[in-house]
């Protein structure tokens, strides 16, 4: 049979058309095959951004031997998960019920029911002296064992069935207090990484949703450490090889504690959220670093990641060109350096960015990773690493570059307008506003649908049912209605989480669902999920409560704030329990208990005093923060901290003077 691949829309699953596995795309017909033929399915989960996932097609899925075994043994199914999140979140914590650890590429063997008996992450194509077994005898054994030993194999299925019942659901009802953000920022401490920044070691991942979290612990408590994690975390994300210092943006990952060697793909998701944090850090502390950090992030997305006639913001920039490469677009060789600049420059770049003959690269000893070591020896170096960081951008970008993934997820895209909104003020660019707002109309006009809620793609009507795709539009229609001051934006947030709690919430016990109830699918899809932990972009039932919490806030309206301390109370022992890994979910509880701060400006449309008063209340950094804009003929703002407001002011100074 042929490899069904070829007209699926995921780019994912185009560059395995040419594969001689008999692929399918994850649907019914594979599972009817495999009841049909009675065999074990093959289930591969990855990602076009993914390194590993394309090492493991080079080295197995291109290769005749294993294609003849999968072909010959097994239904195989690929899966994008960028594409099907809902499919690979189970399936990941499936995997990690049996091996302890996931990740992509996802490597797992099903019954044909598609329930789970034995899996892994990356094979490598033979057996290795680092205790990985070869695939080919991996699959040798999955087969015979699905052949021979029957009873183990339901027996496996059983208990991992079991064990996704209980984990999905990650409900822990309790109830929230001020100690419940006591705990959480104390144990963030506890991760915190004292001399490089960040949380925990080697792998180490951005995580901005505490970053923000404590940035408002410190604004609310000045509690001096709190400041530190904060400011040291930025800092060492910023000056690390993780920040891509030729072009702007960050990588996904760092292989290393300090920061220095990263996985090289580019997502859209890290960058909207770390966007968010560098210019809350920029707003409340004033660093020029987090500026120019937040300058690059989107100066990039302009740059790659967006189509600004479209009026849409693509996935992803892959790590590698070919799949072997391991980052050589984004590296350099000490000759490569002397290349690109002149002499004084090349001097200056290479000491900052700690160009040697031996680089950090295992595959290409001599290649380096830009990280910034050392500040440039005076005054006068200052222009000159600037102007070689321009040189370095001209010759890198005469290189090929590694493939962008265009498809237009409707989560990603609300993430990053929203993203862009808070940088069109904070960074006074009003072409960021311009392209939000673009995004945020087409969302409305080719994803929503008033019956069945958002799609997952811009312009495409399955899939659909994702809770993640409605609660991060509504919070970006929040975004927009702050920022513009139109009513219709609040209207359209409204009606998405009204649409939630018709298709997602759970009246008996409390919470969202992550699919729509009317949903069904194949194997696990069909087991209820109920996630917070914030894995890998912010968890969808944090960011519900969160604009639970900013609907309250706007409208008053006190349906909104008894859900919201439903939500909290379903969740609020995971909150206590979870602190860096539910992060967002704390946020919301910070929202719920604490003041929230009200700047509401009134005046006329176009330039004039209520418009500098409306940029300034946007710019000015508060924890807990809504900002309402009306018209009216005279041009005043007042500023409400919870129940206690100002007297209204009437020029810019005077607003700044109330909100410091």
């Amino acid at each position: 049979m042929a490899n069904l691949l070829a007209s699926e829309p995921s780019a994912y699953l185009k560059s395995a058309a040419h594969q001689p596995v008999h692929w399918h795309p994850w649907g019914e017909p594979a599972f009817a095959r495999a009841r049909a033929e009675d065999k074990p399915i093959l289930l591969d989960v990855g990602a076009v951004w993914c390194h590993w996932c394309h090492v493991m097609d080079g080295e197995s899925y291109e290769d005749a031997s294993v294609a003849e075994a999968l072909n010959r043994d097994f239904v195989c199914i690929k899966v994008d998960r960028d594409e099907r999140p809902d499919v690979d979140a189970r399936y990941q914590r499936a995997v990690q019920a049996l091996t302890g650890q996931g990740g992509w590429p996802l490597t797992a063997f099903l019954t044909p029911e598609g329930e789970v008996f034995f899996g892994g992450t990356y094979f490598p194509p033979e057996d290795n002296h680092y205790g990985r077994p070869g695939f080919l005898s991996v699959l040798g054994q999955v087969a015979g064992l699905y052949r021979q030993q029957r009873e183990k194999v339901a027996e496996n299925a059983t208990a991992i069935r079991r064990h996704m019942a209980e984990s999905l659901d990650e409900t822990k009802g309790g109830e929230v207090t001020p100690g419940t953000l006591e705990r959480a920022a104390s144990d963030m401490a506890r991760l915190f990484d004292i001399r490089y920044g960040g949380f925990g070691t080697a792998p180490k991942f951005p995580h901005p949703a505490a970053v923000q979290f404590l940035l408002a612990r410190w604004h609310d408590t000045r509690e001096t450490w709190l400041r530190e994690v904060v400011e040291k975390t930025l800092t060492g994300m910023a000056k690390g090889g993780i920040r891509d210092h030729v072009g702007g943006g960050f990588h996904r990952y760092a292989v290393d504690e300090r920061w220095i060697v990263p996985h090289f793909e580019k997502m859209a998701y890290d960058n909207s959220e770390l966007l968010r944090a560098y210019l809350d850090g920029y707003a409340a502390l004033g660093h020029p670093l987090f500026k120019e950090v937040a300058q690059g992030i989107v100066s990039w997305v302009l740059e790659v990641l967006s189509d600004r006639e479209r009026g849409v913001f693509h996935t992803s920039q892959d790590a590698d060109v070919r799949f072997s490469d391991d980052g050589d677009y984004w590296t350099w060789t000490l000759d490569e350096l002397r290349e690109a600049l002149p002499e004084k420059a090349f001097h200056v770049a290479r000491r900052t960015f700690d160009v040697e003959e031996a680089g950090e690269m295992h595959h290409n000893p001599r290649k380096n990773v830009l990280w910034w070591k050392r500040d440039p020896a005076g005054d006068d170096e200052w222009p000159v690493l600037k102007d070689a960081l321009g040189r370095l951008k001209a010759a890198r970008d005469k290189r090929t570059a590694p493939y962008v993934d265009t498809t237009p997820y409707v989560n990603w895209n609300a993430m990053m307008a929203a993203a862009f909104l808070h940088a069109g003020a904070v960074l006074d660019r009003p072409a960021c506003n311009a392209l939000a707002l673009k995004v945020l109309e087409r969302i409305w006009a080719e994803a929503w649908d008033d019956e069945q809620g958002m799609s997952h793609v811009i312009g495409r009507a399955e899939p659909r049912g994702l809770l993640e795709d409605n609660v991060h539009t509504a919070a970006a229609f929040l975004d927009a209605f702050e920022a513009t001051g139109d009513d219709t934006w609040l209207s359209r947030a409204v009606a998405v989480m009204r649409h939630c709690g018709r298709a997602h919430w759970d009246d008996a016990k409390g919470g969202f669902f992550d699919v729509a109830r009317d949903r069904s699918g194949a194997a696990y899809l069909t087991t209820p999920a109920k996630p917070v932990q914030d894995s890998p972009t912010p968890s969808a039932n944090g960011v519900a409560a969160l604009v639970l919490a900013r609907l309250w806030a706007a409208t008053d309206d006190q349906d909104w704030r008894r859900l919201l301390d439903r939500q909290l109370a379903t969740f609020g022992g995971a909150a206590s329990q979870l602190s860096l890994y539910g992060a967002t979910l704390v946020r919301a509880v910070d929202w719920a208990l604490n003041p929230v701060t009200r700047v509401e400006v009134l005046g006329a449309r176009g330039e004039g005093a209520a418009c500098d008063m409306h940029l300034l209340a946007l710019q000015s950094y508060r924890p807990r923060k809504l900002v309402v804009r009306k018209t009216a003929e005279r041009p005043t703002a007042t500023v409400c901290v919870g129940t206690t407001c100002s007297l209204p002011v009437t020029t810019p100074q005077a607003l700044g003077d109330l909100l410091r």
